[in-house]
């Protein structure tokens, strides 16, 4: 079902399936969830706690080819650890934390949360940050930035989203950073037809779980 939305999405905004990347949220589900969803032909994975991820991890065994993002808001103190368990961090948010997510001893792919949303709850940087934040990731060599991630609020009807949609499109374009993540199981068509290149996709996989999306 995810699949033939994703597929009807790229079709109206007139776009290729390949250039849609779908992130299977498995945060607050066991590995053998993700092992379960890995067989089933899912190889993009979030999570959003680094200590939930790090438990989890040593269950998971050999899953060729599988690449795991980090979508959830990252503390500085847990930057060492989270740039060792993950492949991609979505959620940089400031020239500090990217600092402190250098040096690890291996590539990381970075993309840069955006704050569009007044909500005290949401992370990001903001608007008028970013160029501070991009030069800062730019500035370390083994941070590759590849775009740029947002949550608007949540709601049921997905149309309120779209103008945090297209306002991120907008935003990043002068940085040519061509990676969009934004959209999610109730929203994630909207996200596809504004430019999304990544979509977060967990309730929709997996059911509802014990915490919201």
């Amino acid at each position: 079902m995810v699949e033939s939305r994703i597929a009807r999405a790229c079709q109206r905004a007139g776009r290729r399936r390949d250039e849609v990347t779908l992130v299977a949220v498995s945060k607050v589900f066991p590995a053998e969830a993700i092992q379960e969803a890995y067989q089933a032909g899912l190889r993009v994975f979030g999570e959003n706690y680094v200590q939930e991820f790090e438990a989890k991890k040593p269950l998971l065994g050999d899953l060729p080819g599988a690449v795991f993002h980090l979508i959830g808001h990252l503390q500085s103190n847990k930057s060492a650890r989270a740039a060792e368990l993950f492949d991609v961090i979505q959620t940089v948010d400031s020239a500090r934390l990217a600092r402190r997510l250098s040096g690890s001893g291996r590539v990381l792919e970075v993309m840069i949360e955006v704050k569009l949303s007044g909500e005290e709850a949401k992370h990001g940087a903001a608007p008028d940050s970013l160029a501070e934040v991009v030069d800062a990731v730019r500035a370390c060599p083994d941070l590759r930035l590849t775009g740029f991630m947002t949550m608007p609020p949540w709601t049921e009807d997905p149309e309120p989203s779209r103008p945090y949609f297209r306002r991120l499109r907008e935003l990043a374009e002068p940085f040519g950073a061509p990676a969009l993540s934004m959209g999610m199981s109730n929203d994630f068509e909207v996200a596809i037809e504004e430019g999304a290149t990544h979509i977060r996709v967990g309730t929709a996989l997996f059911g509802r779980r014990r915490r919201p999306e």
